[in-house]
């Protein structure tokens, strides 16, 4: 698969407006989203996007667009569930063993579960959906989730108690729960 080169006024855009922040957003990602994996991997993933984007129109800030759109892939890769293991298959495996068990089908009901959960999620309203991920799924501190988004406490409380009613209601719309 063969990429194409970048015009020499895009490589001199990014160059010269958008390279010089990468060394500050990968703090900037290291200290608000400490569990994700690859910061490099969102890095570049957000160049991608930024040049994308300056093909269809003119970016006026360049470095709030990187830093909104690497935050926004960040939060949508940890609001995945991880499906994969790094561990190797074969260290899964034991040979002897063959599993006979009905636990397949509850398996695939838990990550169907999921799923739903993640769509779920997806339907909140942005700020609401963001502080959910935060205290829910990440398990940040109320506290800290309103100084980092500099909040009031009950607000977030608010919008974590307003998002868990949001989901609850999907899930019932759905027929996943009763009542």
């Amino acid at each position: 698969m063969s990429v194409d080169p970048i015009p020499s006024d895009q490589s001199r855009w990014l160059t010269e407006e958008v390279l010089p922040h990468e060394a500050a957003l990968k703090a900037y990602l290291r200290s608000h989203f400490p569990d994700l994996r690859d910061v490099d991997d969102v890095v570049q993933d957000s160049y991608m996007k930024l040049l994308e984007a300056r093909r269809q129109h003119e970016i006026v800030s360049p470095r709030a667009y990187l830093f909104t759109t690497a935050r926004n892939a960040a939060l949508s890769i940890l609001r995945r569930p991880r499906i994969f293991s790094d561990q190797p298959v074969t260290d899964l495996i034991d040979p002897g063993v063959i599993e006979t068990s009905p636990d397949v089908t509850q398996i695939l009901n838990q990550r169907q579960e999921i799923a739903m959960l993640m769509d779920a999620i997806d339907a909140l309203p942005q700020r609401c959906r963001e502080i959910f991920i935060l205290r829910k799924l990440q398990g940040v501190p109320q506290k800290e989730i309103a100084l980092r988004l500099d909040l009031s406490v009950m607000t977030v409380q608010v919008q974590v108690t307003r998002g868990a009613a949001k989901c609850a209601e999907y899930f019932r719309k759905r027929g996943v729960t009763r009542s």
